[in-house]
């Protein structure tokens, strides 16, 4: 198999099972007026699938299940399992705490499906891997976006567009199992080690990696999640159509897809810390601007909200590549899993934070407050940089 095919086989499958991810948090809004929801807690629709990966991929990584185990396998798994728990919320829940519970669920399933996929791709790619894994982001970025793409053309009812997700999501395990195998690199399984979770963070670049993937996460979600969220109360107060907003909730994450494939051509080239930097710079501006475009002219909004999708994620595969430049080859995937583990953590914290901004500051300034993780995130990679010199 060429390593090509491998990687647009294993990004597809990623596309697929990845649309779990926002497939409830975008139709939240029908949920939260169906079963009349506060903000507080329709925001624990999304919560619920971050508290869920981070459970998971704790799990994971103690076990070192995604190097003990056969990673293909692993792979299907998960996405079989994260299609059945999503696929029961949109056919059978009826309140939020059993429609909660199966979020957490599906996100701890998905915690077999991300780390894992980039495993595989380090297994088929030494050299240009920043660009492979930068696809491999790009496409699981396009996955999130894909229930806002659902909302545009799909049915009225939440429940019809939650099943077709679940039904796409079905198709990637079949992917991996019949049409994927290890590239050239991969490793025998490794037999369990338990020192493995303190080692990734005695490795100074892979700490480094890790940190600047904390900063990074701190505003990823946070955007991912409540964005979608202001432009529709912005194009709302602006008079415009309703899909308009879902289009540009599309536009704006899947915008991403392509700044992981740019970045990762060009880390190859220059180096991973300053696209990385670079990236942050960019996010982190409009982290401080977007809010001055709120009830403004939808187009400005939609342009600049395009833009920060591109850069917000721009670096996220990086951070993984450095992780598997710096770490243990034999326990890649356990590294990769802890990493996603604690920045997942954090999410948690900035996506709870949003809307108790937005009831004290307004969206105005509520985004402005996730700009200090990219700025942590940028004295991280400049570390990071003399490291790797």
């Amino acid at each position: 198999m060429h390593r090509y095919r491998a990687l647009a086989l294993v990004s597809l499958a990623e596309l697929l099972a990845m649309g779990l991810w926002f497939g409830v948090s975008a139709v939240a809004p029908q949920i939260a007026k169906e079963w009349q929801l506060d903000a507080a807690t329709t925001a624990w629709l999304t919560l619920g699938v971050q508290l869920g990966f981070v459970a998971g991929t704790l799990l994971s990584a103690t076990l070192n299940l995604p190097d003990v185990l056969n990673v293909r396998r692993l792979f299907a798994l998960c996405a079989f399992l994260g299609a059945v728990a999503n696929a029961l919320l949109a056919w059978l829940a009826t309140g939020v705490a059993v429609a909660i519970a199966l979020r957490f669920l599906t996100g701890m399933f998905l915690a077999g499906v991300y780390p894992p996929g980039m495993k595989i791709i380090a297994t088929w790619f030494k050299t240009g891997r920043g660009f492979a894994l930068g696809v491999l982001i790009g496409a699981l970025t396009l996955g999130k976006a894909s229930p806002y793409l659902v909302n545009v053309i799909g049915s009225g009812n939440w429940r019809v567009n939650a099943g077709i997700l679940s039904l796409l999501a079905v198709l990637s395990p079949l992917i991996v199992l019949r049409f994927v195998g290890e590239g050239p690199y991969a490793l025998p399984n490794q037999p369990f080690d338990a020192k493995q979770i303190t080692r990734v963070f005695a490795n100074r670049g892979v700490r480094l990696a890790n940190f600047g993937y904390f900063g990074h996460m701190w505003e990823l979600y946070a955007m991912w999640t409540w964005a979608p969220v202001m432009i529709r109360a912005s194009i709302a107060a602006s008079g415009d159509s309703p899909k308009l907003a879902e289009a540009a909730s599309f536009v704006m994450i899947g915008a991403g897809a392509l700044g992981c494939i740019v970045a990762g051509l060009v880390a190859d080239r220059i180096g991973r810390p300053v696209v990385a930097a670079s990236a942050m710079l960019g996010s982190g501006a409009c982290c401080l601007a977007i809010g001055f475009l709120y009830g403004k002219t939808p187009l400005a909004l939609l342009a600049l909200a395009t833009f920060w999708g591109a850069t917000v994620v721009a670096d996220s595969a990086q951070f993984s590549a450095c992780v598997t430049e710096f770490g243990d080859p034999r326990y890649l995937g356990t590294a990769l899993t802890l990493q996603t583990c604690i920045g997942f953590l954090i999410t948690t914290i900035s996506i709870r934070m949003m809307p108790l901004l937005v009831a004290r500051v307004g969206w105005e300034w509520a985004f402005a407050f996730l700009a200090p993780g990219p700025l942590l995130g940028i004295v991280a990679m400049m570390r990071l940089r003399k490291v790797s010199a």
